[in-house]
């Protein structure tokens, strides 16, 4: 059991590790050595649990998402009405954005660069499917805009990844009354 327990914990620090060189550094700066030492392991170690780099870090990629949904999702309900339902979505996604900033800051960098593989994305889609299951039932009610997918993501989730490195450099503090403007121009950016 201690054995297990030690090759999770190496496993763990090599994705813990490649999100803070990731963030720090980019993809193509944070080569496998680099990451091997930050997560305090040997270089070869990193090829007991991935192929390569890429492997490494689409697999932390689809952690990373798979957690990010899985709080964004927590208590959402599918029989909820939309807006109630997307009010709840869309705070928590802010609330993850803003309390889980290194893990919210590495999937902004990929979904922002080629690094990701097209399975890997597609893999990452599945996780938000209780959004865009909200988003079809929108339209079909006449509440949700008839656009892509993609355009809501872009004008009513993304913005939130410019609100929270605005934070972070302290560009802007968002207190209530900002997050709730922020929430209100995202649900009107939707909206019939």
């Amino acid at each position: 059991m201690a054995k297990l327990q030690k090759s999770i914990d190496k496993r763990n620090a090599l994705v813990k590790a490649t999100i803070e060189l990731v963030n720090n550094s980019g993809f193509h700066a944070t080569p496998m050595s680099k990451i091997a030492k930050m997560a305090n392991v040997s270089p070869a170690t990193i090829y007991l649990y991935f192929e390569n780099k890429q492997d490494l870090v689409n697999q932390t990629y689809i952690e990373v998402k798979a957690k990010y949904t899985a709080y964004a999702f927590k208590t959402y309900n599918e029989d909820m009405p939309i807006e109630e339902g997307f009010e709840l979505i869309w705070k928590r996604i802010a609330d993850f954005k803003f309390k889980q900033y290194e893990n919210a800051m590495f999937l902004t960098q990929c979904d922002n660069t080629p690094m990701i593989d097209e399975e890997s994305r597609q893999e990452g889609i599945k996780h938000l499917q209780p959004l865009l299951h909200l988003w079809a039932r929108g339209k079909k009610e006449g509440i949700i805009k008839p656009i892509s997918d993609y355009l809501l993501y872009a004008y009513a989730i993304n913005p939130l990844s410019f609100l929270m490195i605005s934070q972070k450099r302290g560009a802007i503090n968002l207190d209530k009354t900002l997050l709730e403007e922020a929430y209100q121009s995202a649900w009107n950016s939707i909206k019939l």
